[in-house]
């Protein structure tokens, strides 16, 4: 018997794609929530790294996470994962005010790739554990910038995991909350869609890979 759509193994999906910068800290972030673990350095090219389960407000999910890295060879999906993925977490370091200035240069890109469309965003300032001695963003400003886009905001620390879950679980909880608006865009909840998504999480391994050979090599 065939799944409904947008579910795994009877779980519902969650679609989410982290945004930001490069040097923000979204791939420790994000293998924070999946692994419980900090590293200095990870291999990308693990692709089960990026699904979580989790049971939030008693509900169980699968959230399947695409960390974009802010590598430029990603420049032209960028239109395409924004228009397949369900939920957006804008990250940005707390310790560089040019990465602020870019969480919400990419909301403005998401408005412009899904228009007229509310999308269930969390705003993450990361690298909290920095922040005593090298702060340049305010907790203030944060809340401001998450008050302007109407979205929930977190500050994190990946490397001590403080408030990492909250913000995917967070992120989850505004995914549901608009489904009970709307039914959800054709490229979530289609067979198609979740052929171009696995697709697009498939490139990205192959471009990671790809670099790491190039890196790697004398």
């Amino acid at each position: 018997m065939a799944e409904a759509a947008g579910t795994s193994r009877g779980l519902r999906v969650y679609k989410i794609v982290v945004l930001g910068d490069g040097g923000v800290g979204k791939s420790a972030v994000t293998l924070q929530f999946v692994s419980h673990s900090f590293l200095d350095y990870h291999d990308p090219t693990i692709e089960d790294s990026y699904q979580q389960q989790a049971v939030i407000d008693g509900e169980p999910a699968l959230l399947d996470i695409l960390d974009t890295a802010g590598q430029v060879e990603f420049t032209a999906m960028r239109e395409q994962y924004m228009r397949c993925g369900e939920g957006f977490m804008l990250c940005y370091s707390v310790t560089d005010r040019r990465s602020f200035r870019a969480a919400g240069e990419y909301q403005r890109l998401l408005a412009h790739a899904r228009p007229n469309e509310s999308l269930p965003i969390v705003l993450v300032g990361n690298k909290l554990d920095l922040a005593p001695r090298f702060r340049q963003v305010t907790t203030d400003e944060g809340k401001a910038l998450a008050s302007q886009l109407g979205c929930p905001f977190f500050e994190t620390s990946a490397a001590l995991r403080h408030f990492v879950d909250d913000a995917f679980h967070a992120l989850v909880r505004e995914i549901r909350r608009l489904d009970r608006q709307r039914q959800p865009p054709p490229c979530v909840t289609s067979s198609g869609g979740r052929r171009r998504w696995r697709r697009l999480r498939s490139i990205f391994a192959f471009v990671f890979r790809r670099r790491r050979r190039h890196h790697s090599s004398p």
